[in-house]
C-alpha cells in the first residue's frame, strides 16, 4: 500500500477538486443537476480513483485505478472548456483551470508511464 497523500498526482488533482467546487458555486442554478454536478463528480472521481488505487496491493490494480483517474481528469478538462464556452466562467478563470487540469493530467500520465515501464 502507498501513502496517497505523498503522490504529486493526488496533490494536484485534490487542489483541482477544491477549485472546481469554488468555481461551480457561481454556475447558473439550472445547471445544479447538469454540468455543475457532472464537473464536480468527475473531479472527485479523479482523486478518489488515485486514493483507491493506492490502497491496492498489486501494481496491476493500482494502474487500473490510475487509468480510470486519468479518464476522469480528461473529462474535467473537457467540462471546464464547455463551461467557458457556455459563458459560465471568465477567460482568465478558464485559462487558469485549463492549465491546472493539464498539469495534473501530465503528472498522472507520468506516474502511469513510470509504473508501466517498471521492470518486474
Amino acid at each position: 500500500m502507498r501513502n496517497y497523500t505523498e503522490l504529486k498526482a493526488f496533490q494536484s488533482s485534490d487542489a483541482i477538486v477544491l477549485l472546481i467546487y469554488r468555481t461551480t458555486e457561481n454556475f447558473p442554478k439550472q445547471e445544479m443537476f447538469g454540468l455543475t454536478n457532472q464537473l464536480r463528480r468527475a473531479a472527485v472521481s479523479t482523486v478518489s480513483n488515485i486514493v483507491e488505487g493506492a490502497s491496492r496491493y498489486s501494481e496491476v490494480d493500482f494502474l487500473r485505478f490510475l487509468d480510470m483517474a486519468y479518464g476522469s481528469a480528461c473529462e474535467v478538462e473537457y467540462q471546464v472548456s464547455l463551461a467557458y464556452r457556455l459563458g459560465y466562467i471568465e477567460k482568465s478563470q478558464y485559462e487558469m483551470l485549463k492549465e491546472k487540469c493539464s498539469e495534473a493530467a501530465k503528472v498522472l500520465n507520468g506516474l502511469i508511464r513510470s509504473l508501466r515501464n517498471k521492470k518486474p
